[in-house]
């Protein structure tokens, strides 16, 4: 400040600023209102969404990361709270509206310690301190993991989805899915995800999808005289083209006689033959080639009875060679019986309107498929989506091996343990505290309030079920009051409600530091830095 003058910003034309608490409320409101927009969902009773892109293309889910990446959203905080829902998605599969409503509650609690004469930064201390705490506290609700308690996770996280009707049906497929492709490590198992391989066919009922011990291929055989199915399978992974090689550099052939170019033609056919013969004297009976296989080596391959798919995707190859146990191969002069993967048949089968190859019977597969129908092209992405997140979190629960009661249950308990230690903080932090408590309630009373039910009756039996020692006591959205979850077989994994809780706290914090905002409509040369102060 120089002779009691203002300070001078230079800013570009067009830039406009926002600072002190009409900044934060700003932001706090943009928050507030994507947590609204998916709260709706949350829970068994929750409803769906239509969303309808530019295109007029259509998505009906429930799902809370699904719903904020199909939304065109602008503003700069409300995007900060879409990157809780992707995180929360890709760690833990599933929990992305519970942790953008924790976020969007811690936020309107902070305003009211904001509007108290609270400083935020104190607010954001107390709010560390809570979380951390809340994630200690997260390991003593913890309890062990066995296949039941595998299936019950599963069907927690498909109940109140469109599958929720299927759900026991779903759930066995997806334990089963995830412990073929589990392995020992040196901290407990590990589970790859890219191993369980989902395809969706439109038509049929959802209850005509499948789990294969193998490979489904979007693929058809490229020769009608190939045979549909090869049982004692021998399969070959070949990823070079079947055909004839062209010349590195340009190279041109004079031909003066009408005997060359029958010799020439004759050369080719021969190399392709020969190819072809290099393949069956392997003990190969099944291709699946990477790359493009000539017409004339189809002839040859459908003569001697070979079944062959070209053009399979890389992941494909990939995938059958954890399947098959063969090796793929880059050459075929170097093929071997060695190298070839077995299966106890490959057939190709028509399923929906276009056909498909199933590579099944892979003893020991470590990488498998599943067939996921439905009677519309809504109602199997919906499937897809649910089923992903089933997988994703009894592979999580796997891993981890713990989980905790759901319905709000350990919410609850949390929010109880952290008002206790919220007593013992003192100072202003200890509102904080306090408030981060009572935030994380939003959790059973939105439960609540989705089933129909008096969310501020549900919280006080909730409570008092917690004061009892009661702490597997969670929302009962069917029959209303409040019920053991234990009982319920209502699980999900531990790491589903930590993540949900660091992320929801550390994005609120991160939105209540912010006291200024500048934004410039279009950037510059310099990416828009065209002003020489900025608080933060």
């Amino acid at each position: 400040m120089y002779n009691g003058q203002q300070p001078i910003f230079i800013l570009k034309e067009g830039t406009t600023r926002t600072s002190g608490k009409g900044a934060q409320s700003n932001n706090i409101a943009a928050a507030k209102a994507v947590a609204d927009a998916v709260r709706s969902t949350l829970g068994p009773k929750g409803m769906d969404k239509m969303l309808v892109d530019s295109m007029g293309d259509v998505v009906i889910t429930n799902d809370g990361a699904t719903i904020l990446k199909e939304m065109e959203i602008e503003h700069p905080a409300a995007k900060m709270i879409i990157e809780i829902a992707k995180t929360q998605e890709q760690h833990c599969f599933d929990g992305t509206t519970s942790a953008v409503v924790i976020a969007g509650e811690l936020l309107k609690r902070s305003e009211e310690l904001v509007e108290q004469n609270v400083h935020p930064t104190v607010i954001c201390e107390g709010f560390r301190l809570a979380s951390d705490k809340a994630v200690e506290l997260i390991d003593e609700h913890g309890s062990g993991v066995n296949e039941r308690m595998l299936s019950e996770v599963a069907k927690t996280a498909l109940t109140g989805k469109s599958t929720g009707a299927v759900k026991e049906f779903l759930s066995d497929i997806s334990v089963q899915a995830v412990l073929s492709v589990a392995q020992e490590g040196a901290d407990g198992f590990v589970v790859d995800l890219d191993d369980i391989k989902v395809q969706k066919k439109q038509g049929g009922s959802i209850r005509d999808s499948t789990l294969v011990d193998g490979i489904i291929l979007d693929k058809e055989r490229v020769h009608s005289g190939m045979p549909r199915s090869i049982s004692n399978a021998r399969v070959a992974l070949v990823n070079s083209a079947i055909e004839v090689k062209k010349t590195e550099v340009d190279a041109k052939i004079q031909i003066t006689d009408p005997n060359m170019l029958s010799q020439f033609l004759d050369e080719e056919e021969q190399f392709l033959r020969t190819l072809v013969e290099k393949i069956q004297s392997s003990g190969a009976n099944a291709v699946i080639c990477q790359k493009g296989i000539d017409d004339l080596a189809q002839h040859y391959m459908a003569k001697e009875g070979i079944f062959a798919i070209r053009r399979a995707k890389k992941s494909d190859m990939e995938a059958l060679s954890k399947a098959t146990g063969g090796r793929i191969v880059t050459n075929i002069d170097d093929l071997s019986e060695e190298d070839l993967g077995s299966a106890a048949t490959v057939e190709e089968r028509k399923i929906g309107d276009s056909d498909m190859v199933f590579v099944e019977g892979c003893k020991e597969a470590k990488s498998v498929s599943v067939l996921l129908r439905g009677g519309t092209e809504h109602v199997v992405d919906e499937v897809k989506r649910a089923f992903e997140d089933a997988i994703g979190v009894v592979a999580v629960a796997h891993e981890d091996g713990s989980v905790l009661t759901g319905g709000g249950s350990v919410i609850a308990a949390l929010s109880r343990d952290l008002r206790s230690y919220a007593e013992g903080i003192g100072g202003r932090e200890q509102m904080a505290i306090e408030a981060f408590s009572s935030a994380l309630e939003v959790i059973p009373r939105t439960l609540a309030e989705n089933a129909g039910l008096d969310p501020v009756n549900t919280i006080i039996d909730l409570r008092k079920a917690h004061s009892e020692g009661k702490s597997s006591h969670g929302v009962n959205v069917f029959k209303g009051g409040v019920a053991d979850m234990a009982k319920a077989k209502v699980y999900e994994p531990s790491r589903v409600v930590e993540q949900a809780i660091q992320s929801a706290s550390e994005t609120a914090v991160m939105i209540l530091r912010i006291d200024d905002v500048i934004s410039s409509k279009s950037t510059g040369p310099m990416g828009g830095e065209d002003f020489d102060a900025m608080d933060m």
